[in-house]
């Protein structure tokens, strides 16, 4: 069902590191069984902005079945009515060729532990690879549906 999942928020010169970790880690320690993974899980990447401001791109991925089982479970229980339908009426164009479904989380939402859909690129990314045997987009859709469809 799920081959993996990655996440990617990106921290700019003026937010607080922490903040934006307490982000990216609402969403790791509901999948994990211990939080002492977390650090482990977790890569940083440090780049430059147009104006040499300073970027932190920070990423994890789940590859563990029960891992991204945990994630889906987490996703149903917190996801509201209202973002579920916005979801449920995009997935369509939210799963590309190569069977990735990708969501985007409020940081700020995230950070206070609340899971909030959003539109905005100051967010926290969730890419779900999904697998089916063959490949197939068209198996890929049902997947989808019943993984983050309903509660």
């Amino acid at each position: 069902m799920i081959h993996h999942i990655n996440f990617r928020v990106i921290a700019h010169a003026t937010e607080d590191l922490s903040g934006v970790d307490s982000a990216l880690d609402f969403f790791l320690a509901s999948c994990l069984s211990q939080t002492d993974e977390l650090d482990g899980l977790k890569e940083t990447i440090e780049t430059e902005g147009h104006f040499n401001n300073p970027i932190h791109i920070k990423t994890a991925v789940l590859k563990k079945k029960g891992a991204c089982s945990k994630f889906v479970q987490f996703f149903k229980e917190n996801i509201t009515d209202e973002d579920l339908e916005t979801l449920r009426s995009q997935m369509p164009e939210r799963l590309d060729d190569d069977l990735n479904f990708y969501m985007r989380f409020s940081k700020q939402d995230a950070a206070a532990g609340r899971l909030r859909f959003t539109e905005a690129s100051d967010a926290v990314f969730v890419r779900v690879k999904i697998e089916t045997y063959p490949k197939s987009w068209e198996k890929a859709g049902p997947i989808v549906e019943e993984l983050f469809g309903r509660k």
